[in-house]
């Protein structure tokens, strides 16, 4: 899979080929008009570099009206006046050759691949513009013309003149929130302080007499610590504390070597320490995941199992799900994991409240050491009246009654329909009563059990040091993917003036205030692409400055599931969230080619994980579904087995891995939940005279046509042929769906084939999902396949439920291949970069992998740039011996 080139000009940007346009025009208007022989200029009509990149960001993000050109501005070159000039020292001509040989030598323009530079004649030192002096580095406010009162910010790299005597200066720009991926809005920007801006690599020519002001901008370190953060921002008029990235959307801390280089004054450096931040961190011996809208657990399995081939232990400590069956799935595959079936909004309340109570007995920052002395009871309780009940023990908490919840639950049914949860208003534990067995057991409110704090100090004691729930500061990790059913294309009252007025997208809110009150080091969000696409990606800028504004550097990236080795193609968003002060983690590039299904929204396609150029690197053929299933038993349409023997042996390197048990060692015992959905006689009937050959579908059943426009129709030569219940064979939903052109109702799957995506439901009425060769729907454990699940992960519920469990996942491979990056991240092997290659044998590998070698050029550049702290020091120099390199030997 290959990555798109955005055609995007980032803002504030003027392009060096409407610089180019500009000096032209004043040429040609030049040779025209001629006062006293020197060029007349209209010393009035000047542009800001807003003009030229707001024309070229609109053309792209909106469509102008039919047969109507779009006028585009072009910035107006500026000759030296009284109010305008050059000013200082001019540089001498060697030096000025040395640092900017672009602007002098056609042969350096074209061998740095810049040849739309602007030549120079000379460089000066410094500027004055409307009595105010600018010097070389200085930070400056740039004029904006396009409407906004803000001016542009940008520092000052370059002064120069051209040979037609037109003054120039070249900027690094400086972005404000709003001019960022997270865009306008009080939802959006209006989250992050607005002296915040972020720096960037973007750098422009544009005329002198654009620039209108001199900021005071703090540069903040990633060490800086709180104290002297707010200290130095109250002192400016703006801060930094992050640089901002087009690709993948990255806002990414700033090292203390950076900040280190920077002037004195207006564009003052702070710095906590005089150490250099190296990413080279100590690591814990475990790291504590915690996975929020779970479901059956697939991310957090493959974050663990990825992280694990890094090199770290990252352990899932806690999860949290609404479907019953998916929280016993997670329970039955990961015992070391306290999970939660709950709505995420009760457990950010019950998350406060167990802080309060940790609190307010007095345990927050005491061991977690188990005293064998306090398994003693305590008897609190006042003496029993007749006619009441003694607390024996308290031996669960929740914050509103779980006893509602379950009223509610069988009141709807099973089969996993959706549920409505009531919200909690207070805090319930959960009582034992002494004289009676669990069955018994209650839950009652806090307000009921006002004579046993005894009781409620020793559970919350006990749960204390067993971590029952996470407080403040234990996390290192959050994963998870907040429902936004306000989004999707099937709701049809979608909200798309403000998303966030629809409660189903709340979630997304919630997920951000746990990450807010948990303090994780790194986050992880993964979506559907659906939430880049509707309401120009609102919900994804609004993630993405909510984060933001948590002092979290942030990623954004679209990943296929099929580029990592799973037989379907699946894309998602995945939003990478990391502390300042830690090093962002990467995307991990594709091991195998994929079958491209769907697009990517324009606005977003420099998000796209993908290599550049494919046929530069070897990748992997895609799997297709004899690989992923030809090895699996013959099944019918009523299959009751949950457990059953694999019958033949593995014939793919993909099904030898999929098989291999828990530990990596041997193959799975049994296969489990190999049973597909039991279509009715009708459907089933339908199925059975769908031929086995590819591409087969309802079409090939008797009784229709296609008519001269394409779609398929009743034949009316011939009787409508029936059912044995009397229903026609061909259903008129069949007909109907896409208005007769459809191939997907009663399609058949083919052996040489791949999925779109693996869908939650399994009946064949308007999707392919029918069997090759067996006359059924696609068992659980087939899909589960072709989710990278491996056999040993056994999943509970109703078939009805254990499909939308598998169809509710993020790939299981997909998990590991972001975990192997976090663990990158988390020991020090990344070098900032927004991308990193996964081993060549990552993808059917169980145990810890070796450092991998850092390439050649990647080390060449962190160290011309004297970014080596970003490599760990070790592997750095193993790396350069590697390669027969010794300076850091």
């Amino acid at each position: 899979m290959e990555r798109r080139r955005s055609a995007r000009v980032p803002k504030p940007v003027i392009k060096p080929e409407a610089v180019k346009m500009a000096e032209e025009a004043a040429l040609n208007d030049a040779k025209k008009k001629k006062t006293r022989g020197k060029r007349k200029v209209d010393e009035g009509s000047t542009s800001s570099p807003a003009e030229a990149s707001t024309s070229q960001a609109n053309k792209k993000a909106k469509r102008a009206p039919k047969k109507k050109k779009e006028q585009v501005i072009v910035p107006k070159p500026v000759l030296e006046t009284n109010k305008c000039k050059l000013s200082g020292e001019q540089i001498p001509e060697e030096e000025a050759k040395a640092k900017w040989p672009e602007r002098y030598f056609p042969e350096a323009r074209k061998k740095m691949e810049q040849t739309e530079v602007l030549p120079a004649t000379s460089h000066y030192s410094a500027a004055e513009v409307d009595g105010v002096t600018y010097n070389l580095s200085d930070n400056a406010l740039v004029k904006n013309d396009d409407g906004d009162d803000l001016p542009y910010i940008c520092k000052i790299l370059e002064f120069f003149k051209t040979s037609e005597g037109h003054v120039y200066f070249k900027g690094q720009w400086f972005y404000r929130a709003c001019d960022t991926v997270i865009g306008k809005g009080r939802d959006q920007s209006g989250l992050i302080d607005e002296r915040r801006i972020f720096y960037s690599e973007v750098k422009d020519d544009n005329p002198l007499d654009c620039l209108v002001g001199k900021p005071k901008i703090s540069m903040i370190a990633s060490n800086v610590d709180v104290e002297t953060k707010n200290s130095t921002i109250g002192k400016s008029h703006f801060f930094c504390d992050m640089f901002y990235q087009i690709p993948y959307n990255s806002f990414v801390g700033i090292p203390p070597e950076n900040v280190k280089e920077a002037r004195d004054g207006s564009d003052r450096a702070t710095s906590g320490s005089n150490d250099s931040c190296s990413s080279a961190q100590s690591v814990k011996s475990e790291l504590s995941l915690l996975d929020l809208y779970a479901g059956c657990g697939a991310m957090s399995t493959g974050l663990c199992l990825g992280a694990k081939v890094g090199g770290v232990n990252l352990v899932t400590r806690w999860a949290l799900d609404l479907n019953e069956s998916a929280c016993q799935s997670l329970a039955l595959n990961h015992p070391e994991t306290k999970v939660t079936n709950d709505c995420g909004d009760n457990f950010l309340s019950l998350l406060r409240e167990w802080e309060r109570l940790c609190q307010q007995f007095n345990l927050v920052g005491t061991s977690k050491e188990i005293n064998e002395d306090e398994s003693s009871e305590s008897e609190d309780c006042e003496e029993v009246l007749p006619g009441e009940f003694e607390v024996g023990d308290i031996v669960g908490i929740s914050f509103g009654d779980p006893a509602a919840l379950e009223k509610v639950k069988k009141s709807t049914g099973k089969g996993g329909k959706k549920v409505t949860i009531p919200k909690g208003t207070e805090l319930y534990f959960k009582v034992h009563w002494k004289g009676f067995d669990a069955s018994e057991d209650s839950w009652e409110p806090l307000s009921n059990l006002s004579n046993c704090e005894e009781k409620i100090k020793k559970f919350v004691s006990a749960g204390y040091k067993s971590n029952l729930l996470p407080l403040p500061g234990d996390v290192d990790v959050i994963c998870g993917g907040p429902p936004c059913q306000g989004i999707s294309g099937h709701n049809h009252f979608r909200d798309a003036e403000n998303p966030l007025a629809d409660e189903k997208n709340l979630q997304m809110v919630v997920y951000t205030e746990i990450v807010k009150f948990l303090k994780p080091q790194y986050v992880l969000m993964e979506n559907v692409v659906d939430l880049l696409k509707f309401s120009s990606g609102f919900l994804a800028r609004h993630a993405v400055s909510r984060l933001i504004s948590m002092d979290y550097q942030v990623r954004v990236g679209i990943m296929a599931a099929g580029s990592f080795g799973v037989a379907q193609f699946r894309q998602r968003v995945f939003v990478w969230g990391a502390q300042i002060g830690k090093v962002l983690p990467p995307y991990p590039l594709p091991t195998h080619e994929a079958d491209v299904r769907g697009g990517v929204p324009n606005q977003f396609d420099e998000c796209l994980v993908a290599h550049d150029d494919i046929a530069k690197h070897k990748l992997k053929k895609a799997l297709n579904l004899r690989d992923a299933l030809s090895d699996l038993p013959k099944v019918h349409n009523d299959e009751l087995r949950d457990q059953m023997p694999y019958g033949p042996k593995p014939k793919t390197e993909f099904q030898k891995f999929i098989r291999l048990n828990k530990e990596g060692k041997g193959q799975t015992a049994m296969l489990y939940n190999h049973q597909p959905l039991k279509l009715n006689e009708d459907d089933y009937q339908r199925v059975c005279r769908v031929p086995k050959k590819k591409g087969a579908c309802y079409r090939d059943l008797d009784g229709i046509i296609e008519d001269e426009n394409g779609k398929w129709v009743l034949d009316p030569k011939i009787k409508r042929p029936l059912l044995d219940s009397g229903k026609p064979l061909v259903p008129d939903y069949a007909l109907r769906f896409r208005k007769g052109s459809s191939k997907k109702p009663f399609g058949r799957l083919w052996w040489d084939e791949t999925v779109s995506t693996v869908v939650t439901r399994a009946e064949p009425h308007n999707q392919v999902m029918t069997h090759p060769v067996q006359d059924r729907v696609l068992t659980v454990r087939e899909n589960a396949r072709l989710q990278g699940f491996p056999d040993y992960y056994r999943l509970c519920g109703e078939v009805r439920e254990t499909y939308t469990q598998v169809g509710n996942a993020v790939a299981v491979p997909v998990g590991k291949a972001l975990g192997y990056a976090l663990a990158l991240s988390v020991i020090g092997l990344c070098n900032g970069n927004p991308l990193v290659k996964l081993p060549t044998n990552f993808t059917f590998t169980t145990t810890p992998l070796p450092p991998p070698v850092v390439e050649l050029d990647q080390i060449e550049e962190c160290v011309n740039t004297g970014h080596e702290t970003q490599l760990n020091s070790g592997r750095l120099s193993d790396s350069l011996s590697a390669h027969g390199d010794t300076r850091l030997s």
